[in-house]
């Protein structure tokens, strides 16, 4: 829970979590620095680092009263950054990783939205993507299918595909965190839960069509090395919240149907059964695989008011062909089918 003082109060509170980051950490803090907005504070958690990071936020620090550092024992960017949302006196949160960079309009557009929206809860806005090497395709076709969802709709109707936001881009309203709270911790990555736990919750989201951060790779970024930012954490997480969405949104609850039959879909669909998810049948576009669950052509489709469908198709070519035909067969993305 959020702690809020009356005094002292800034517009923006940056949390930037770090753990041995000196080769990146003055880049990420030069550019707060260089920010158009000057109300704002910057949270530094050292988060157990045995570089010369600590040295180099103490110096931050020394030099600008804004920026105030931390420590958190406790091992894990989501006690790290919750370490700074307790501490944090702004109006608006966001969040930044140590070896990131933001444009200097950033917090300013971004505080700017929230003050000219008050039905929205989170800003977000694209993310321009800095690989490492050549061999990036995977994190590469992410970031140009998280720049695509822009609006509330599209951002709430892929929530179950990947994570649709992305966190460091993420600006939201104290309030929200005060109520909805922030990261937890487990074997799951953080962020993807929040967006999940938020939009469940009915927070709504947008994004800027500005780029917001300079997203940097390297091979020793969490998501790459993590075991909570596995495809199986992923999965397990999206799972568990999917259900929850499937109890309040399906008319046939809880009995769905399941677009794609192969065998990597039939595995991500059966943690479904975990949560009391009924997998009627499989929809598939080959009419000769042999299963032991019923299986239906996509040409047999059952009319729209009859059965709940969730695309389980990795391929975003195919998925998107899927959603169409879907589309054109009178099924309603988000009602009568979801893409997950």
């Amino acid at each position: 829970m959020l702690v809020m003082e009356d005094d002292g109060m800034v517009k923006v509170s940056v949390i930037l979590p770090f753990y041995n980051a000196e080769t990146t950490l003055a880049r990420a803090l030069q550019s707060v620095v260089a920010q158009t907005m000057d109300d704002f504070e910057c949270l530094l958690v050292d988060n157990n680092s045995t570089d010369n990071s600590h040295h180099i936020a103490r110096e931050f620090t020394q030099r600008d009263s804004r920026f105030i550092l931390l420590a958190e024992s406790r091992q894990g960017v989501a006690y790290a950054s919750n370490c700074a949302s307790e501490h944090a006196k702004g109006e608006y949160i966001t969040r930044m990783d140590a070896d990131d960079w933001m444009p200097p309009d950033r917090l300013m557009s971004q505080a700017d939205f929230l003050d000219d929206h008050p039905d929205y809860q989170v800003i977000s806005g694209r993310v321009k993507y800095m690989a490492h090497h050549e061999q990036t395709e995977g994190f590469e076709r992410y970031v140009n299918w998280v720049n695509s969802l822009m609006t509330h709709q599209q951002i709430y109707l892929n929530q179950f595909i990947e994570s649709p936001i992305v966190n460091p881009t993420a600006m939201w309203r104290r309030t929200t965190a005060e109520k909805l709270g922030m990261y937890r911790h487990g074997d799951f990555p953080e962020d993807y839960e929040l967006w999940l736990r938020w939009l469940n919750q009915g927070v709504n989201c947008h994004k800027l069509d500005d780029i917001v951060l300079h997203w940097y790779d390297s091979d020793h970024r969490l998501t790459r090395i993590h075991p909570n930012y596995s495809e199986e954490a992923f999965y397990r997480i999206k799972t568990r919240y999917l259900a929850e969405w499937l109890k309040k949104n399906n008319p046939h609850h809880p009995k769905v149907a399941i677009w794609g039959a192969s065998r990597l879909s039939r595995k991500r669909a059966d943690l479904l059964r975990v949560h009391g998810i009924v997998v009627d049948y499989y929809i598939d576009i080959h009419d000769r695989r042999k299963l032991d669950e019923e299986i239906v052509h996509y040409s047999m489709l059952p009319n729209p008011e009859e059965a709940f469908i969730l695309v389980y198709l990795g391929n975003e070519k195919a998925r998107q062909e899927t959603s169409d035909y879907l589309t054109k067969c009178g099924f309603s993305e988000g009602i009568q089918f979801l893409n997950v």
